[in-house]
């Protein structure tokens, strides 16, 4: 669930409302298919369908144009290497159909035929096991977002620390509303903004700071208590929890990248969030993967640290430590030996 946002392009607040108002009822498309054992509901009158291999993961899934988080959108903007292409779409919403991208002027006809497979403006609803995995990893996002928050603060930057804090405010929170009050958590949103306005007011009392984001951080975990302690130790689950975190954080680094350089600070910066929960949850069920398989948890441990080192600190470095291919290349390998577990 996180790139530029409403921050990089200047229209904060024209795009949030544009957001708010189509996104309330809408569902990210985004892990539709990554349990096997789930069973997606499809609403009249459109319908999707993304093809699941056996460990569960998803092939072909597609990306609704119309309600994905701008996570998920980042993904047709490091495929077609537009900057600020996922907050153009958001804006130019809604879409009667995934051709308008041309027809609105978002992108033109050749570079919608590089992505028209990725795309759709269907409704699909998450239901058992996928609805718990959908839930998992966007409280996940928010929680990626405030770890590097928290950074950014300590190094007296709340700046750029806002719109970490403010991302799950704006967007996330807003599209997991719904299963939150489906599964009884106390609303925190209001903590979220509070945080924010006094990040943006420049963090200057840091008790105060400190507690809201205390505050925060603990609603968010109770959040995720809410799923079943059972589901939330089992490696299958867990593991398929950070292949949501870790995909989502290798198209932040995607639309992050341009020319040899890190052009867009925020992506980075989300990634590395994203990254470094991943390597939390990770760690979390490591004894129960080595029980399993041995070199499985060798693999996937060695391949996170790896991973983890091309974000050296909250602050971009200068040039990228890696490639998008070779963090892409990483994150398969963490995919795949994952599948073996059970």
């Amino acid at each position: 669930m996180a790139a530029h946002y409403f921050y990089k392009s200047g229209f904060h607040l024209m795009k949030f409302l544009t957001f708010t108002g189509l996104c309330l009822a809408g569902v990210s498309l985004s892990l539709l298919a990554a349990c096997s054992n789930s069973t997606p509901t499809t609403q009249a009158p459109s319908t999707s369908t993304a093809s699941v291999d056996h460990a569960g993961m998803s092939h072909g899934k597609k990306i609704n144009i119309n309600n994905a988080l701008l996570s998920e959108l980042d993904k047709l903007e490091a495929k077609l290497g537009i900057p600020a292409l996922s907050n153009k779409i958001q804006s130019s919403r809604p879409y009667g159909k995934s051709e308008d991208l041309v027809s609105k002027n978002v992108i033109n006809q050749a570079q919608f035929d590089q992505v028209k497979e990725m795309v759709t403006i269907e409704e699909v609803v998450l239901t058992g096991e996928a609805k718990d995995l959908d839930y998992m990893v966007k409280l996940g996002l928010m929680k990626g977002h405030m770890y590097v928050a928290k950074e950014l603060l300590a190094l007296g930057k709340p700046d750029q620390a806002e719109p970490h804090i403010g991302h799950p405010v704006e967007e996330i929170y807003a599209d997991v509303e719904a299963q939150l009050n489906e599964r009884g958590v106390k609303e925190f949103k209001k903590s979220l903004m509070a945080l924010q306005e006094l990040v943006k007011a420049g963090a200057k009392d840091k008790a105060k700071v400190d507690a809201e984001f205390n505050t925060s951080m603990k609603a968010i975990d109770g959040a995720i208590a809410m799923l079943p302690e059972a589901q939330r130790k089992s490696p299958k689950f867990v593991i398929q929890v950070i292949n949501g975190l870790l995909d989502t954080a290798n198209s932040e680094y995607g639309a992050a990248v341009a020319d040899g350089k890190i052009k867009e600070v925020i992506e980075y910066q989300d990634s590395r969030g994203f990254v470094q929960y991943s390597s939390e949850l990770f760690k979390s069920i490591s004894s129960q993967v080595k029980t399993q398989s041995p070199e499985t948890a060798k693999k996937m441990s060695v391949a996170l640290k790896d991973l983890a080192l091309n974000w050296p600190t909250a602050v971009a470095p200068a040039a990228p430590v890696k490639t998008t291919q070779q963090v892409t290349k990483l994150v398969k390998e963490i995919e795949t030996s994952g599948q073996t577990i059970n």
